[in-house]
């Protein structure tokens, strides 16, 4: 049976990554991009529509272009992110509303145009992908990036609620530091030696997909490095 799948972000890194991996995993996607015309090459079959998380009116309109084209909805990856250096001392009023913007209130706005159709799936799949900064503080972090990625973890828990009894299942995926150009040039960021590889996260992505009702995982914490989590 044909699954659809949703993902942000799937232009380069971590989306393409987990993108790519879906495709091996049997899923057709549906890809949200700024420029579909953009899409990588080894996605260049894959159905894609323009969504941009700064624009509210894309997400409702790519969702239901998914469903006029497939007729199903399945599961949601939101992946797309952003990343400022907000804290105290540095950053804008602009950098702030730009990192809810993309990394709060697009995800939000996702599930609540996709929640009706993954109920309908009678086995719909949310993955949020949030970060370690979501389970921790740690100095040098980007006040407000980890403060968004702690709204993601209580969207997901509001997610798991609202959808259980129709079969959907949601997930918010922690990883550490991943090796992509979002962390490329941060001060203080994991060597990368040390950092996930993009391919890896994917797989992960891919067994919650795939996990039955009975085995739902409401986090998933993937360190890079020894710390404290909460």
């Amino acid at each position: 049976m044909e699954r659809v799948v949703l993902v942000s972000g799937a232009g380069r890194g971590l989306g393409a990554a987990i993108a790519k991996r879906l495709t091996v995993e049997g899923w057709t996607l549906s890809l949200g991009l700024r420029d579909p015309a953009r899409r990588p090459d080894a996605l260049a079959s894959a159905f894609a529509h323009r969504f941009d998380a700064e624009e509210p009116a894309t997400a409702p309109a790519w969702v239901e272009a998914t469903v006029a084209r497939f007729g199903r909805l399945d599961a949601l990856v939101n992946n797309a992110g952003i990343l400022r250096m907000v804290d105290f001392d540095t950053g804008t009023e602009d950098d702030l509303d730009a990192l809810w913007a993309v990394n709060v209130k697009a995800p939000f706005r996702l599930i609540r145009a996709a929640l009706p159709h993954l109920r309908k799936s009678g086995r719909g799949r949310i993955v949020n992908i949030a970060s370690t900064d979501a389970k921790r503080y740690r100095q040098g972090t980007s006040v407000g990036y980890a403060m968004t990625k702690h709204a993601l973890l209580a969207m997901t828990q509001a997610a798991r609620f609202a959808g259980w009894e129709d079969g959907v299942r949601a997930t918010a995926l922690c990883p550490g530091a991943i090796d992509t150009d979002l962390i490329a040039n941060l001060p203080g960021a994991t060597p990368p030696a040390g950092r996930l590889n993009p391919a890896t996260v994917a797989e992960l992505v891919c067994l919650l997909l795939r996990l039955p009702d009975q085995a739902s995982v409401a986090e998933l914490v993937v360190n890079t490095r020894l710390e404290a989590m909460i």
